[in-house]
C-alpha cells in the first residue's frame, strides 16, 4: 500500500473512532434526558404551580441536558477512550448526582414548596445503571475495534524507565515495541517513526526534538511529548500580530486584580459555606483524635505561599506525637508505622485537609493553587531546580492540577510543570472546574500513595547535608 493510500486509512480509521465517541457521548446524555423526562411529566410536573405543557416541558428537557453535559465536561466524564473505565464511571455518577441536586432546587422553586426526593432517587439510581450499560460496551468496543497503538519511545540523557513503567498501567492506549536514544541518529529514528503508529518523545533537547516533531507531522503519526518548563510559558503566552509577525506576549506577572480580586471572594464565600456545612464532621474528627492517644488534634507546620511569606498551616494530627522530634523533615511513606489507625482513616478520606479552609477563609491559602510546601522542601528543590521558584507567584491551594493530576510522591519537577500549567491558563472558571474535579478525585486511591522508604530515605539525607 502507498504511503499516500496509508494516510487515508488511517484518516479514516481515526474518523470513525470520533463518531463512535461522539455516538456514546449522546447515548449517555439521551438515555438520562429519556428517563428524567419520564419522571418530570409523571411526578413533578404536577407539582409546580402552573404545570407545564408541550413547550415547557421540551425547555425543561434542555435544561437538564445542558446541565449534565457542563457537569459531564468539568468531571472529564466524556473521554472516552482517554481514560479508565472506573474513571469515566467515577466522573459520569457524579456529574448525574449534581445535575439531580440543581434540577430539584429549580423543581422546589418552580413548586414554591419542598416536595419530595423519592422520584429523583429512583432517577438518579436508573441513571446509575445506563452510566454502567454505556461505559462498560462503550469502553470494550473502542478496546476491540481500536486496539493499542504500536508506540516508540525516543529518549535524550534520561532514562525512560520509570515513565515506560506508568505506560505500563494503559496497555490499552500504548504497545511500546521500541525504544531508541537519539545518539542513534535521525535516520534510524525516521525508520521506527515510518513503522509506528504513535512516538512518545521523552524529554529530548529542543533541537532534536523539533526535527522529531516535523518527521511525525510529515509522516501523520501521532505524537506525545514530555513537557519542559518553557513549553508551558508558551502554553500561557498571548498571540499578537505586529502587522504580519505573529508575536507571543508573556506576562509573567501572576494574576491580574480582577483575577485576584474574583478568586478572593470565591476563597471567602466557599471556604465559610464549608466550615459551616463540614463543622459536625470537623467535630467528629477532632473527638476521635482525641480519644485515641489524647495529643493535640491540630497539626501546625511552617509552609511557604505567595512572594515567599511563610505561614503556619492547619491539618488534623494523622501522625502519633511527636513523628518528627528530631527536627528533620521525614516524608510519609507507604505503610509508615507513624499514622495512627484514626489519621489512616482521615489520610484515605483527605479529611484531615479540611482545617485548612480556616487558612484559606485568613487569606494564607487559597481553594486552588499550588500547594504549600514546607520550607525546608522548597529551599532543597529550588536549589535543584531553580524554577521551583515561579509557583510562589499565586497562594498555595487546597487542590490544584497537581493535587489532582499527581500523587503525594509525585517528583518536585512533575509539580512545578502541572502548578505552572495551572498558574499560566488561569481563569475564574477554570477555579470552578478543578473544585468539582476535587470531589471526584476523593473517590480515587492513587493520589493518597506515599513516598517509597528509598525515595523518603534520599529527601532526609539531603535535608541531613
Amino acid at each position: 500500500m502507498s504511503v499516500l493510500g496509508s494516510d487515508v486509512l488511517k484518516n479514516k480509521k481515526e474518523q470513525f473512532k470520533n463518531i463512535l465517541r461522539t455516538l456514546l457521548k449522546i447515548a449517555l446524555i439521551l438515555s438520562q434526558t429519556a428517563v428524567f423526562a419520564h419522571v418530570w411529566l409523571n411526578e413533578y410536573n404536577n407539582y409546580i404551580v402552573v404545570p407545564f405543557v408541550q413547550k415547557g416541558n421540551w425547555f425543561f428537557y434542555a435544561v437538564y441536558v445542558i446541565l449534565l453535559a457542563i457537569f459531564l465536561r468539568c468531571f472529564d466524564g466524556l473521554k472516552y477512550g482517554m481514560y479508565r473505565k472506573t474513571n469515566l464511571i467515577t466522573a459520569q455518577i457524579l456529574a448525574s448526582f449534581a445535575t439531580a441536586f440543581i434540577i430539584y432546587l429549580q423543581i422546589v422553586l418552580l413548586a414554591a414548596r419542598f416536595v419530595t426526593v423519592v422520584p429523583l432517587i429512583y432517577m438518579f439510581l436508573g441513571d446509575v445503571a445506563i452510566i454502567f450499560i454505556v461505559t462498560v460496551i462503550g469502553t470494550f468496543l473502542l478496546k476491540k475495534l481500536f486496539p493499542a497503538k504500536k508506540t516508540v519511545v525516543i529518549y535524550d540523557n534520561y532514562s525512560p524507565d520509570v515513565f515506560i513503567e506508568k505506560l505500563s498501567h494503559r496497555k490499552d492506549k500504548f504497545l511500546v515495541t521500541d525504544i531508541i536514544n537519539v545518539s542513534e541518529g535521525i535516520e534510524a529514528i525516521e525508520k521506527l517513526i515510518n513503522a509506528s503508529e504513535t512516538v512518545l518523545i521523552y524529554d529530548v533537547h529542543s533541537e532534536m526534538r523539533n526535527k522529531i516533531l516535523k518527521l511525525c507531522f510529515e509522516n501523520n503519526v501521532r505524537t506525545y511529548t514530555t513537557t519542559k518548563v518553557s513549553d508551558i510559558l508558551v502554553r500561557g503566552a498571548e498571540s499578537l500580530h505586529m502587522f504580519d509577525t505573529p508575536l507571543l506576549l508573556y506576562r509573567n506577572i501572576g494574576l491580574t486584580f480582577e483575577q485576584r480580586f474574583l478568586k478572593r471572594t470565591l476563597d471567602i464565600v466557599v471556604s465559610l459555606i464549608m466550615l459551616i456545612i463540614t463543622s459536625p464532621i470537623l467535630l467528629l474528627c477532632a473527638i476521635a483524635i482525641k480519644l485515641y492517644d489524647g495529643g493535640p488534634v491540630f497539626f501546625r507546620q511552617d509552609r511557604g505561599t505567595m512572594n515567599g511569606k511563610i505561614f503556619r498551616i492547619h491539618k488534623f494530627r494523622s501522625m502519633i506525637i511527636d513523628a518528627e522530634k528530631d527536627g528533620a523533615p521525614r516524608p510519609a511513606e507507604n505503610k509508615d508505622p507513624r499514622i495512627t489507625p484514626i489519621g489512616k482513616f482521615l489520610r484515605a478520606s483527605r479529611l484531615d485537609e479540611l482545617p485548612q479552609l480556616i487558612d484559606i477563609l485568613m487569606g494564607n491559602m487559597s481553594l486552588v493553587g499550588p500547594r504549600p510546601e514546607r520550607v525546608e522542601h522548597i529551599r532543597q528543590y529550588t536549589e535543584e531546580i531553580p524554577e521551583f521558584q515561579y509557583r510562589l507567584k499565586v497562594r498555595g491551594g487546597l487542590t490544584g492540577y497537581a493535587q489532582l493530576y499527581g500523587k503525594y510522591n509525585t517528583t518536585p519537577y512533575d509539580k512545578l510543570q502541572l502548578d505552572l500549567m495551572y498558574i499560566q491558563n488561569y481563569s475564574f472558571f477554570l477555579d470552578i472546574k478543578l473544585i468539582l474535579m476535587t470531589v471526584k478525585i476523593m473517590f480515587m486511591k492513587e493520589s493518597t500513595e506515599g513516598f517509597t522508604e528509598e525515595n523518603s530515605k534520599k529527601i532526609r539525607d539531603k535535608n541531613s547535608d
